[in-house]
C-alpha cells in the first residue's frame, strides 16, 4: 500500500516539475495555483513538498529570458532574505521546543533511575487522593445546602401548620 502511495507521489512530483518547465519555456506566469492546475494536483500537495514550492517561488520571482533581464532584482533578493529569516526563526523556535522537551524527558528519566523519585504507582495514588478529597469537599458542600433547604422547608411547614390550627374559624 505504501509503495502505491510513493509511486503516486512520484508521478505527481514529475507532473509538477513538468508543469514548471513548461511554464518557463512558454514564458507563462508561474504561480502555485497555475502550476497545481496544470499538473492536476491540489495546491496542498505543493505546500507539503517544500522543495517543489520553493522551486515554484524561485521561478516566479526570477526574471524570464524574454524580459531581457539576466540580473536578479533587488525586490526578489529582499523577498528571499525575508523568507529565509522567517524560516530561520521558525526553525529556531522548533529547536528550542525540542530541546526543552528532551530536557524534561531526560530529567524525569534520571530522576526515576536515581531512586530519588517516588514510584509511578505512588504518584498515581497521590493524585487519586487529591481527587477524592476534592469530591468529599464538594459532597459536604452539597449536603450543607440540602440541610439548609430542609430546615427552611420544615420552618415553612411549621408556620403553615400553626396558621391552619390558629386560623379563622
Amino acid at each position: 500500500m505504501s509503495d502505491g502511495r510513493e509511486s503516486a507521489t512520484t508521478r505527481r512530483r514529475q507532473r509538477v516539475i513538468g508543469a514548471i518547465n513548461a511554464a518557463i519555456s512558454h514564458g507563462e506566469e508561474v504561480t502555485v495555483s497555475a502550476i497545481a492546475r496544470t499538473a492536476r494536483v491540489d495546491r496542498s500537495f505543493l505546500y507539503r513538498h517544500r522543495d517543489l514550492l520553493e522551486r515554484v517561488h524561485s521561478v516566479a520571482v526570477a526574471p524570464s529570458a524574454s524580459d531581457g533581464f539576466a540580473a536578479v532584482t533587488r525586490a526578489s533578493l529582499q523577498a528571499d532574505l525575508a523568507n529565509a529569516l522567517e524560516r530561520n526563526a521558525r526553525l529556531a523556535l522548533q529547536v528550542r521546543r525540542l530541546e526543552k522537551r528532551l530536557s524534561e524527558i531526560l530529567g524525569n528519566q534520571i530522576w526515576h533511575e536515581s531512586g530519588l523519585g517516588s514510584p509511578i504507582d505512588v504518584d498515581q495514588l497521590q493524585r487519586q487522593i487529591v481527587t477524592l478529597e476534592q469530591q468529599v469537599v464538594d459532597q459536604t458542600s452539597q449536603l450543607d445546602e440540602r440541610a439548609e433547604e430542609l430546615q427552611a422547608a420544615r420552618a415553612a411547614n411549621r408556620e403553615l401548620t400553626r396558621a391552619l390550627n390558629h386560623g379563622p374559624r
